[in-house]
């Protein structure tokens, strides 16, 4: 079983910057594919990003592309996720998960463990 807790959230101004992290404990990464995910009030949670087990390979929505980077250190058993350039479009509680199969995914039902996930509002 892993359990996930994600933190940095908060309340920043567009064009601003902020990052998000997301700690594990319980089993270690390593061996899991690691995704970054969103949901804005009303909405559908959505994919943002992705990154594989080794961190060989990065996926990102087209929304975020270019401003978001995701990251990972195994030897701190966390991933990151940098936002630059917010806007407030991306006002959303952001949830990471674990994805075992390790190679990474858009797809939401590939995830295996979820966070509880964590506030990030952009103003205006």
């Amino acid at each position: 079983q892993v359990q996930l807790v994600e933190s940095g959230g908060g309340l920043v101004q567009a064009g601003g910057s902020l990052r998000v992290s997301c700690a594990a404990s319980g089993r270690t990464l390593s061996g899991y594919a690691m995704g970054w995910f969103r949901q804005a009030p009303g909405k559908e949670r959505e994919f943002v990003a992705a990154i594989a087990w080794n961190g060989g390979n990065t996926y990102y929505a087209d929304s975020v592309k270019g401003r978001f980077t995701i990251s990972r250190d195994n030897a701190k058993n966390a991933v990151y996720l940098q936002m630059n350039s917010l806007k407030p479009e991306d006002t959303a509680v952001y949830y990471c998960a674990a994805d075992r199969l390790g190679w990474g995914s858009d797809e939401e039902n590939r995830y295996d463990y979820w966070g509880q996930g964590t506030q990030v509002t952009v103003s205006s």
